[in-house]
C-alpha cells in the first residue's frame, strides 16, 4: 500500500510505503506498487495513544464496550488506549486484566492496554495482585485506583515500592477526600453564587505534593491523572526540577472549558454535562494547564473519556455521574486550545499524544516516529475542516460531550493499526 501525499507533523508532502504492518519507505513520489490511498495533503501523525480511557467491560456495557470504546477511539486518530480498571468486577487480578486485553485483540479497532488496580477493590485497604497482573498475558504496567485516590500513605508508599521491581507505575488520582465530602464543582465565585459545596484546588495539590515526596523517596515512578489546577503544575514543576520521576497527564476539557459553564452555558446553568471529577477550573487554571503542556511540564494529553448512559446524566445535578466522553473530540480540542493559540507545532502534539503516552506505558510497538522500519499505526488529520460537533455521530455508545453543537476544528481523515485501516474517509473499516 502506499499512502500519497501527506504532510509528517506538518512538513513537507510526501509518500508513505506501507509492506507488512511496517513503513517500508517515506519520501516524495514513490513508484506504484499495489492499493493507493490518497491523502490529500493531511497531516500524518503516529498513531495516538491514550492513557486514560474507560471502556466500561465488564460489568456497565449500557454505558460502553470494548468494541465500542476501540472504535471511538479509532475515530479520534487512536491506535492503543489504556483501559482503566474501575469496571465490575474491578480490575484487580490477573484474570479480569486478561479479559479485557483479550477483548481489545478480539475486536481490534485499536490497542487495548488493561490498567490494573492499585488496591483490592480499589476500595484503599490491601494491595492488588500488582506482581501477578505484570507477569499476566495483559503485562500490565500502570496501576491506577482511578475513581478514588490512594489517600493512605503507607499504602502508596508500598504500592511505589511494589511496581520497581517490573518497572510498572502508579497512576494517582490525586483527590483527598475528607477536603471533597459532598463536593459538586471546584471552591471559588461560581459555586458560591451557585450554592453548590466546593471542591477546593488544595484537595489535589496536597496529594501531588505528598506522592512526589513519596515518589522521590522509594526511587519509583509517579505519573497524576487529569492535573486541574495551577497550584498543581507549579508542584509538578518544582518536582521534576528536583529530577524527580514523575510525569503528569491534562484532560482536552480542561484545557478548554471552565467552572463559569456550570452556571451560565448554551445548554443553561446546573447542567450536569459539565460535571466532572476533577471539576472544571478558572480561567487562570485552564491557562497555566496549557503554558504547562508546552514547557513540558505536563507530559502528556489524556481524555479520561468516561461514558455514561443517558439516565446517569440527565438528572439533576447532585445525583448525576461525573465524566465526559472525549476519544472523537480530542484532537480537535488539542488543536483549539493549544495549535491554533501557537502554544505547540504538530511535532509537540505527537509527543504529548503518542510518543509519551507509550513511552510511561511502555506501550511497545507504539509512540513511534514515522519513518522507515517503524510499525504502521498513523494517524491522518486535516486540520482545516472545521463542524460542529454532532454526538449522533459517534462510534461511543455514549453521547455525554460537552462540546455538542460547539465547532471545534480538525477531521480525523484515516487511522491506521500496523498498516491495516481502522477509519477511512472519516468512516470505520
Amino acid at each position: 500500500m502506499i499512502i500519497r501525499d501527506v504532510r509528517v507533523l506538518g512538513g513537507e508532502p510526501v509518500d508513505l510505503r506501507i509492506h507488512d504492518g511496517v513503513i517500508a519507505e517515506a519520501g516524495p513520489g514513490l513508484k506504484a506498487a499495489g492499493e493507493e490511498i490518497d491523502g490529500g495533503g493531511a497531516i500524518a501523525l503516529p498513531g495516538l495513544v491514550d492513557l486514560h480511557t474507560h471502556l466500561r467491560e465488564p460489568g456497565r456495557e449500557d454505558a460502553e464496550t470494548v468494541e465500542t470504546g476501540t472504535q471511538s477511539a479509532a475515530r479520534g486518530g487512536y491506535t492503543a488506549v489504556h483501559a482503566m480498571a474501575n469496571t465490575s468486577p474491578v480490575a484487580d487480578t490477573a484474570g479480569v486484566v486478561e479479559q479485557v486485553w483479550r477483548l481489545g485483540r478480539e475486536f481490534g479497532h485499536c490497542d487495548v492496554q488493561p490498567v490494573g488496580a492499585v488496591t483490592v477493590g480499589l476500595e484503599g485497604r490491601q494491595l492488588a495482585e500488582l506482581g501477578a497482573m505484570a507477569d499476566s498475558a495483559a503485562r500490565v504496567r500502570v496501576f491506577s485506583d482511578d475513581g478514588k485516590c490512594v489517600s493512605d500513605a503507607v499504602l502508596m508508599r508500598r504500592a511505589l515500592e511494589y511496581v520497581k521491581a517490573f518497572d510498572g507505575v502508579v497512576a494517582q488520582h490525586a483527590q483527598e477526600p475528607r477536603l471533597t465530602e459532598g463536593a459538586q464543582m471546584n471552591e471559588g465565585v461560581v459555586s458560591g453564587r451557585l450554592g453548590l459545596t466546593g471542591w477546593p484546588a488544595v484537595a489535589e495539590e496536597a496529594i501531588i505534593a505528598r506522592d512526589c515526596l513519596l515518589a522521590a523517596h522509594v526511587g519509583s515512578r509517579l505519573h497524576v491523572c487529569h492535573v486541574s489546577t495551577a497550584g498543581s503544575v507549579e508542584i509538578l514543576r518544582w518536582a521534576k526540577s528536583k529530577g524527580w520521576n514523575v510525569t503528569a497527564e491534562v484532560t482536552p476539557h480542561h484545557l478548554l472549558l471552565t467552572d463559569d459553564l456550570v452556571e451560565e452555558s448554551p445548554v443553561g446553568a446546573y447542567n450536569p454535562i459539565y460535571k466532572v471529577n476533577p471539576p472544571l477550573r478558572t480561567r487562570a487554571d485552564v491557562e497555566a494547564l496549557r503554558a504547562a503542556l508546552a514547557d513540558g511540564t505536563i507530559d502528556v494529553v489524556a481524555t479520561d473519556h468516561a461514558p455514561h448512559p443517558v439516565e446517569d446524566k440527565e438528572s439533576e445535578w447532585s445525583a448525576a455521574a461525573m465524566g465526559m466522553i472525549g476519544l472523537e473530540t480530542a484532537l480537535g480540542v488539542v488543536q483549539e486550545a493549544m495549535v491554533d493559540t501557537g502554544l505547540l507545532d504538530w511535532a509537540g502534539v505527537a509527543e504529548r499524544m503518542s510518543y509519551a503516552p507509550a513511552r510511561i506505558g511502555r506501550l511497545a510497538g507504539h509512540g513511534n516516529p514515522i519513518e522507515a522500519g517503524a510499525p504502521a499505526n498513523l494517524t491522518l488529520y486535516d486540520p482545516s475542516h472545521r463542524a460542529p460537533v454532532d454526538p449522533s455521530s459517534f462510534a461511543s455508545r455514549s453521547r455525554n460531550t460537552p462540546y455538542r453543537g460547539m465547532t471545534l476544528p480538525g477531521r480525523v481523515v484515516a487511522t491506521f493499526l500496523r498498516g491495516k485501516p481502522t477509519v477511512l474517509e472519516g468512516k470505520l473499516v
